[in-house]
Protein backbone atom coordinates (compact mmCIF):
# COMPACT_ATOMS: atom_id res chain seq x y z
CA UNK A 1 0.00 0.00 0.00
CA UNK A 2 1.28 3.47 -0.91
CA UNK A 3 0.85 6.11 1.77
CA UNK A 4 -0.44 9.48 0.59
CA UNK A 5 2.76 11.29 1.63
CA UNK A 6 4.81 9.33 -0.95
CA UNK A 7 1.98 9.11 -3.50
CA UNK A 8 2.33 10.81 -6.88
CA UNK A 9 -1.40 10.44 -7.63
CA UNK A 10 -3.93 10.31 -4.78
CA UNK A 11 -7.71 10.24 -4.53
CA UNK A 12 -8.86 11.15 -1.03
CA UNK A 13 -12.51 10.37 -0.15
CA UNK A 14 -13.60 11.27 -3.68
CA UNK A 15 -17.27 11.07 -4.60
CA UNK A 16 -19.04 11.89 -7.85
CA UNK A 17 -22.72 12.43 -8.53
CA UNK A 18 -24.22 13.80 -11.76
CA UNK A 19 -27.70 14.44 -10.36
CA UNK A 20 -27.01 15.25 -6.71
CA UNK A 21 -28.62 11.98 -5.59
CA UNK A 22 -26.98 8.88 -7.06
CA UNK A 23 -23.23 8.45 -6.46
CA UNK A 24 -21.40 6.92 -9.43
CA UNK A 25 -18.14 7.03 -7.45
CA UNK A 26 -18.44 6.32 -3.72
CA UNK A 27 -15.79 7.42 -1.23
CA UNK A 28 -12.78 6.52 -3.39
CA UNK A 29 -9.38 6.34 -1.71
CA UNK A 30 -6.47 5.42 -3.96
CA UNK A 31 -2.78 6.30 -4.02
CA UNK A 32 -0.10 5.57 -6.63
CA UNK A 33 3.67 5.97 -6.51
CA UNK A 34 5.60 7.59 -9.35
CA UNK A 35 6.28 5.26 -12.29
CA UNK A 36 3.46 2.81 -11.54
CA UNK A 37 1.26 1.36 -14.28
CA UNK A 38 -2.19 1.07 -12.70
CA UNK A 39 -5.26 -0.25 -14.50
CA UNK A 40 -8.84 0.58 -13.53
CA UNK A 41 -10.87 -2.47 -14.54
CA UNK A 42 -14.59 -3.06 -14.30
CA UNK A 43 -17.88 -3.50 -16.15
CA UNK A 44 -19.71 -0.60 -17.85
CA UNK A 45 -21.10 1.85 -15.30
CA UNK A 46 -18.74 0.76 -12.52
CA UNK A 47 -17.15 4.24 -12.15
CA UNK A 48 -13.71 3.59 -13.65
CA UNK A 49 -13.95 6.05 -16.58
CA UNK A 50 -15.50 8.73 -14.34
CA UNK A 51 -12.41 8.45 -12.07
CA UNK A 52 -10.12 8.87 -15.08
CA UNK A 53 -12.08 11.90 -16.30
CA UNK A 54 -11.91 13.52 -12.84
CA UNK A 55 -8.13 12.99 -12.82
CA UNK A 56 -7.88 14.52 -16.31
CA UNK A 57 -10.04 17.49 -15.26
CA UNK A 58 -12.92 16.84 -17.67
CA UNK A 59 -15.20 16.03 -14.71
CA UNK A 60 -15.28 17.70 -11.28
CA UNK A 61 -15.34 15.71 -8.04
CA UNK A 62 -18.54 16.29 -6.03
CA UNK A 63 -16.63 15.69 -2.79
CA UNK A 64 -13.03 14.96 -1.78
CA UNK A 65 -9.57 15.81 -3.11
CA UNK A 66 -7.49 14.65 -6.09
CA UNK A 67 -3.78 15.28 -5.56
CA UNK A 68 -0.92 15.27 -8.07
CA UNK A 69 2.53 15.19 -6.48
CA UNK A 70 1.01 16.35 -3.19
CA UNK A 71 -0.89 19.31 -4.68
CA UNK A 72 -4.70 19.40 -5.01
CA UNK A 73 -5.66 19.71 -8.68
CA UNK A 74 -9.45 19.99 -8.14
CA UNK A 75 -9.53 23.59 -9.41
CA UNK A 76 -6.79 23.36 -12.06
CA UNK A 77 -8.14 23.27 -15.66
CA UNK A 78 -7.24 20.21 -17.81
CA UNK A 79 -4.71 22.00 -20.06
CA UNK A 80 -2.71 23.16 -17.04
CA UNK A 81 -2.42 19.75 -15.37
CA UNK A 82 0.39 18.56 -17.70
CA UNK A 83 -1.28 15.18 -18.22
CA UNK A 84 -1.05 13.17 -21.48
CA UNK A 85 -4.27 11.54 -22.73
CA UNK A 86 -4.86 8.64 -25.14
CA UNK A 87 -8.44 7.77 -26.18
CA UNK A 88 -9.97 4.81 -28.02
CA UNK A 89 -10.98 7.00 -30.99
CA UNK A 90 -7.42 8.42 -31.41
CA UNK A 91 -8.75 12.08 -31.49
CA UNK A 92 -6.19 13.09 -34.13
CA UNK A 93 -6.77 16.26 -36.18
CA UNK A 94 -7.64 14.99 -39.71
CA UNK A 95 -6.47 18.17 -41.51
CA UNK A 96 -3.01 18.04 -39.95
CA UNK A 97 -0.05 15.81 -40.82
CA UNK A 98 1.30 13.40 -38.21
CA UNK A 99 4.12 15.84 -37.37
CA UNK A 100 1.66 18.75 -37.05
CA UNK A 101 -0.57 16.66 -34.75
CA UNK A 102 2.39 16.07 -32.45
CA UNK A 103 3.61 19.64 -32.71
CA UNK A 104 0.25 21.10 -31.63
CA UNK A 105 0.51 20.37 -27.85
CA UNK A 106 4.03 21.84 -27.93
CA UNK A 107 2.87 25.04 -29.67
CA UNK A 108 0.16 25.45 -27.03
CA UNK A 109 2.98 25.27 -24.44
CA UNK A 110 4.92 28.01 -26.34
CA UNK A 111 7.89 25.77 -27.17
CA UNK A 112 10.22 27.12 -29.93
CA UNK A 113 10.23 25.68 -33.48
CA UNK A 114 13.59 23.85 -33.45
CA UNK A 115 12.92 22.28 -30.04
CA UNK A 116 9.42 21.30 -31.24
CA UNK A 117 10.82 19.51 -34.29
CA UNK A 118 13.36 17.66 -32.16
CA UNK A 119 10.71 16.55 -29.63
CA UNK A 120 8.29 15.45 -32.41
CA UNK A 121 10.91 13.22 -34.08
CA UNK A 122 11.95 11.78 -30.72
CA UNK A 123 8.32 10.93 -29.82
CA UNK A 124 7.72 9.36 -33.25
CA UNK A 125 10.91 7.33 -32.80
CA UNK A 126 9.53 5.88 -29.54
CA UNK A 127 6.72 4.21 -31.51
CA UNK A 128 8.74 3.51 -34.70
CA UNK A 129 6.72 5.99 -36.79
CA UNK A 130 9.42 8.48 -37.92
CA UNK A 131 8.79 7.67 -41.60
CA UNK A 132 5.12 8.73 -41.35
CA UNK A 133 5.64 12.33 -40.20
CA UNK A 134 4.30 13.83 -43.47
CA UNK A 135 1.15 11.69 -43.73
CA UNK A 136 -2.36 12.58 -42.63
CA UNK A 137 -4.32 10.35 -40.21
CA UNK A 138 -6.64 9.09 -43.01
CA UNK A 139 -3.59 7.58 -44.75
CA UNK A 140 -2.76 5.42 -41.72
CA UNK A 141 -4.16 2.10 -40.44
CA UNK A 142 -5.94 1.92 -37.06
CA UNK A 143 -2.83 0.56 -35.36
CA UNK A 144 -0.64 3.32 -36.85
CA UNK A 145 -3.13 5.99 -35.77
CA UNK A 146 -3.09 4.62 -32.22
CA UNK A 147 0.72 4.73 -32.17
CA UNK A 148 0.55 8.38 -33.26
CA UNK A 149 -2.04 9.15 -30.56
CA UNK A 150 0.31 7.54 -28.01
CA UNK A 151 3.35 9.51 -29.21
CA UNK A 152 1.30 12.75 -29.13
CA UNK A 153 0.49 12.05 -25.47
CA UNK A 154 4.22 11.57 -24.78
CA UNK A 155 5.63 14.41 -26.90
CA UNK A 156 5.60 17.08 -24.14
CA UNK A 157 7.14 14.57 -21.69
CA UNK A 158 4.29 14.43 -19.17
CA UNK A 159 4.87 12.71 -15.84
CA UNK A 160 1.38 11.20 -15.95
CA UNK A 161 -0.42 9.59 -18.91
CA UNK A 162 -4.09 8.55 -18.85
CA UNK A 163 -5.43 5.97 -21.33
CA UNK A 164 -9.13 5.29 -21.85
CA UNK A 165 -9.76 1.94 -23.64
CA UNK A 166 -6.99 2.86 -26.14
CA UNK A 167 -6.86 -0.55 -27.85
CA UNK A 168 -10.59 -1.31 -27.91
CA UNK A 169 -11.01 -0.71 -31.66
CA UNK A 170 -8.06 -2.86 -32.78
CA UNK A 171 -7.99 -6.52 -33.82
CA UNK A 172 -6.72 -9.15 -31.36
CA UNK A 173 -3.20 -9.63 -32.72
CA UNK A 174 -2.47 -5.91 -33.05
CA UNK A 175 -3.99 -5.27 -29.63
CA UNK A 176 -1.62 -7.79 -28.04
CA UNK A 177 1.41 -6.28 -29.82
CA UNK A 178 0.51 -2.78 -28.65
CA UNK A 179 -0.13 -3.98 -25.09
CA UNK A 180 3.54 -4.98 -24.78
CA UNK A 181 4.76 -1.84 -26.59
CA UNK A 182 2.81 0.50 -24.28
CA UNK A 183 3.89 -1.34 -21.11
CA UNK A 184 7.56 -1.41 -22.11
CA UNK A 185 7.52 2.25 -23.14
CA UNK A 186 5.87 3.34 -19.87
CA UNK A 187 8.45 1.46 -17.80
CA UNK A 188 11.42 2.57 -19.92
CA UNK A 189 10.42 6.24 -19.66
CA UNK A 190 9.34 5.95 -16.01
CA UNK A 191 5.91 7.41 -16.80
CA UNK A 192 3.11 7.05 -14.27
CA UNK A 193 0.19 5.52 -16.19
CA UNK A 194 -3.51 5.15 -15.37
CA UNK A 195 -5.18 2.82 -17.86
CA UNK A 196 -8.92 2.11 -18.12
CA UNK A 197 -10.25 -1.10 -19.68
CA UNK A 198 -12.98 -3.72 -19.29
CA UNK A 199 -10.65 -6.37 -20.81
CA UNK A 200 -9.33 -8.57 -18.00
CA UNK A 201 -6.47 -10.10 -20.03
CA UNK A 202 -5.25 -6.62 -20.94
CA UNK A 203 -5.34 -5.58 -17.27
CA UNK A 204 -3.50 -8.69 -16.07
CA UNK A 205 -0.75 -8.57 -18.70
CA UNK A 206 -0.01 -4.82 -18.61
CA UNK A 207 -0.33 -3.64 -15.02
CA UNK A 208 1.78 -3.33 -11.90
CA UNK A 209 -1.51 -3.17 -9.96
CA UNK A 210 -5.17 -3.46 -10.93
CA UNK A 211 -8.10 -1.71 -9.25
CA UNK A 212 -11.28 -3.73 -9.84
CA UNK A 213 -14.33 -1.44 -9.80
CA UNK A 214 -17.97 -2.31 -9.26
CA UNK A 215 -20.87 -0.10 -8.21
CA UNK A 216 -18.66 2.99 -7.77
CA UNK A 217 -16.21 1.32 -5.38
CA UNK A 218 -12.85 -0.44 -5.64
CA UNK A 219 -13.61 -4.08 -4.80
CA UNK A 220 -9.93 -5.06 -4.72
CA UNK A 221 -6.64 -3.32 -5.52
CA UNK A 222 -3.71 -5.69 -6.00
CA UNK A 223 -0.98 -7.02 -8.28
CA UNK A 224 -2.35 -9.15 -11.16
CA UNK A 225 -1.24 -12.51 -9.70
CA UNK A 226 -2.78 -11.75 -6.30
CA UNK A 227 -6.02 -10.58 -7.91
CA UNK A 228 -6.33 -13.78 -9.95
CA UNK A 229 -5.17 -16.28 -7.34
CA UNK A 230 -6.48 -14.60 -4.17
CA UNK A 231 -9.73 -12.76 -4.98
CA UNK A 232 -11.19 -11.06 -1.91
CA UNK A 233 -14.85 -11.47 -2.80
CA UNK A 234 -17.22 -13.24 -5.18
CA UNK A 235 -17.42 -10.32 -7.59
CA UNK A 236 -13.65 -10.22 -8.17
CA UNK A 237 -13.45 -14.02 -8.45
CA UNK A 238 -16.19 -14.01 -11.10
CA UNK A 239 -14.99 -10.95 -13.00
CA UNK A 240 -11.31 -11.90 -13.31
CA UNK A 241 -10.72 -14.93 -15.53
CA UNK A 242 -12.74 -18.13 -15.69
CA UNK A 243 -13.97 -19.52 -12.42
CA UNK A 244 -15.99 -22.44 -11.04
CA UNK A 245 -18.40 -21.64 -8.22
CA UNK A 246 -20.45 -23.86 -5.93
CA UNK A 247 -22.80 -22.87 -3.11
CA UNK A 248 -22.81 -24.39 0.34
CA UNK A 249 -22.56 -23.93 4.10
CA UNK A 250 -19.44 -23.68 6.27
CA UNK A 251 -19.27 -26.75 8.55
CA UNK A 252 -15.96 -26.23 10.27
CA UNK A 253 -13.22 -23.56 10.41
CA UNK A 254 -9.70 -24.24 11.63
CA UNK A 255 -7.19 -21.44 11.06
CA UNK A 256 -6.62 -21.00 7.34
CA UNK A 257 -8.75 -23.95 6.23
CA UNK A 258 -12.43 -24.81 6.40
CA UNK A 259 -14.81 -27.63 5.49
CA UNK A 260 -17.79 -26.70 3.32
CA UNK A 261 -20.87 -28.84 2.82
CA UNK A 262 -22.18 -28.11 -0.68
CA UNK A 263 -25.90 -27.86 -1.40
CA UNK A 264 -25.54 -31.23 -3.17
CA UNK A 265 -24.41 -32.81 0.13
CA UNK A 266 -20.77 -33.20 -0.98
CA UNK A 267 -17.94 -32.15 1.34
CA UNK A 268 -14.95 -30.08 0.15
CA UNK A 269 -11.91 -28.27 1.57
CA UNK A 270 -11.40 -24.50 1.11
CA UNK A 271 -9.65 -21.42 2.48
CA UNK A 272 -12.03 -19.13 4.46
CA UNK A 273 -11.68 -15.66 2.90
CA UNK A 274 -14.72 -13.66 3.92
CA UNK A 275 -16.57 -16.25 5.96
CA UNK A 276 -15.92 -16.50 9.67
CA UNK A 277 -18.66 -18.60 11.25
CA UNK A 278 -19.96 -22.16 11.17
CA UNK A 279 -23.35 -22.48 9.38
CA UNK A 280 -22.61 -19.37 7.28
CA UNK A 281 -23.63 -19.50 3.59
CA UNK A 282 -20.71 -19.36 1.17
CA UNK A 283 -19.88 -19.47 -2.51
CA UNK A 284 -16.66 -21.38 -3.10
CA UNK A 285 -14.40 -20.45 -6.01
CA UNK A 286 -11.90 -22.69 -7.81
CA UNK A 287 -9.98 -21.89 -11.02
CA UNK A 288 -10.34 -24.46 -13.84
CA UNK A 289 -6.57 -25.03 -14.13
CA UNK A 290 -6.25 -25.85 -10.41
CA UNK A 291 -8.63 -28.84 -10.55
CA UNK A 292 -6.95 -32.29 -10.65
CA UNK A 293 -8.33 -35.62 -11.86
CA UNK A 294 -5.00 -37.41 -11.32
CA UNK A 295 -5.24 -38.70 -7.72
CA UNK A 296 -1.43 -38.88 -7.38
CA UNK A 297 -1.26 -35.07 -7.56
CA UNK A 298 -3.50 -34.63 -4.50
CA UNK A 299 -2.85 -34.96 -0.77
CA UNK A 300 -4.00 -38.27 0.70
CA UNK A 301 -6.67 -36.65 2.88
CA UNK A 302 -8.05 -34.36 0.14
CA UNK A 303 -11.79 -34.55 -0.40
CA UNK A 304 -12.76 -35.52 -3.94
CA UNK A 305 -15.97 -35.17 -5.94
CA UNK A 306 -17.47 -37.50 -8.51
CA UNK A 307 -17.76 -35.94 -11.97
CA UNK A 308 -19.25 -36.90 -15.31
CA UNK A 309 -17.50 -35.70 -18.47
CA UNK A 310 -20.01 -33.81 -20.65
CA UNK A 311 -17.84 -32.15 -23.31
CA UNK A 312 -14.20 -32.17 -24.41
CA UNK A 313 -12.89 -29.16 -26.37
CA UNK A 314 -9.47 -29.15 -28.03
CA UNK A 315 -8.09 -25.57 -27.94
CA UNK A 316 -4.54 -26.12 -29.18
CA UNK A 317 -2.35 -25.29 -26.18
CA UNK A 318 -4.96 -26.47 -23.66
CA UNK A 319 -7.81 -28.96 -23.34
CA UNK A 320 -11.03 -27.55 -21.92
CA UNK A 321 -13.38 -30.14 -20.43
CA UNK A 322 -16.90 -29.46 -19.15
CA UNK A 323 -18.14 -31.67 -16.31
CA UNK A 324 -21.27 -32.33 -14.28
CA UNK A 325 -20.19 -31.84 -10.65
CA UNK A 326 -22.33 -31.57 -7.52
CA UNK A 327 -25.48 -31.13 -9.60
CA UNK A 328 -23.99 -28.39 -11.85
CA UNK A 329 -23.42 -28.84 -15.60
CA UNK A 330 -21.04 -25.92 -16.11
CA UNK A 331 -17.98 -27.03 -14.12
CA UNK A 332 -14.88 -26.56 -16.31
CA UNK A 333 -11.36 -27.91 -16.02
CA UNK A 334 -8.37 -26.90 -18.13
CA UNK A 335 -5.38 -29.15 -18.73
CA UNK A 336 -2.17 -28.46 -20.62
CA UNK A 337 -1.75 -30.13 -24.01
CA UNK A 338 1.23 -32.24 -22.95
CA UNK A 339 2.38 -35.53 -24.58
CA UNK A 340 1.29 -37.55 -21.53
CA UNK A 341 -2.00 -35.68 -20.94
CA UNK A 342 -5.14 -37.83 -21.01
CA UNK A 343 -8.02 -36.66 -23.22
CA UNK A 344 -11.23 -37.23 -21.31
CA UNK A 345 -14.24 -38.61 -23.21
CA UNK A 346 -17.91 -37.55 -22.84
CA UNK A 347 -19.79 -40.05 -20.65
CA UNK A 348 -16.67 -40.96 -18.66
CA UNK A 349 -16.94 -40.90 -14.83
CA UNK A 350 -13.94 -39.47 -12.97
CA UNK A 351 -13.02 -38.13 -9.54
CA UNK A 352 -11.75 -34.55 -9.16
CA UNK A 353 -10.12 -32.67 -6.33
CA UNK A 354 -7.77 -29.80 -5.57
CA UNK A 355 -5.30 -28.47 -3.05
CA UNK A 356 -7.29 -26.78 -0.26
CA UNK A 357 -5.35 -23.50 -0.66
CA UNK A 358 -6.57 -23.19 -4.28
CA UNK A 359 -10.26 -23.18 -3.30
CA UNK A 360 -11.66 -20.04 -1.63
CA UNK A 361 -14.78 -19.73 0.50
CA UNK A 362 -16.19 -16.31 -0.38
CA UNK A 363 -19.36 -14.30 0.31
CA UNK A 364 -22.56 -16.01 -0.85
Amino acid sequence: MVDNQSAFVAFERVQKSYDGEVLVVKDLNLSMPKGEFLTMLGPSGSGKTTCLMMLAGFETATHGDILLDGVSINNIPPHKRGIGMVFQNYALFPHMTVAENLSFPLEVRKIGKSEREEKVMRALGMVQMQDFAGRRPAQLSGGQQQRIALSRALVFEPELVLMDEPLGALDKQLRETLQFEITNLAHELGITTVYVTHDQTEALTMSDRVAVFDDGRIQQLAAPDELYERPQNSFVAQFIGENNTMDGVVQQIQGDSCIVKLDSGDIIDAVPVNVSEVDQRTQVSIRPERVEFDRTRLQDDAHTLKAEVLEFIYMGDIFRTRLRVAGKDDFVIKTRNAPDQRRLKPGEMIEIGWLAQDCRALDA
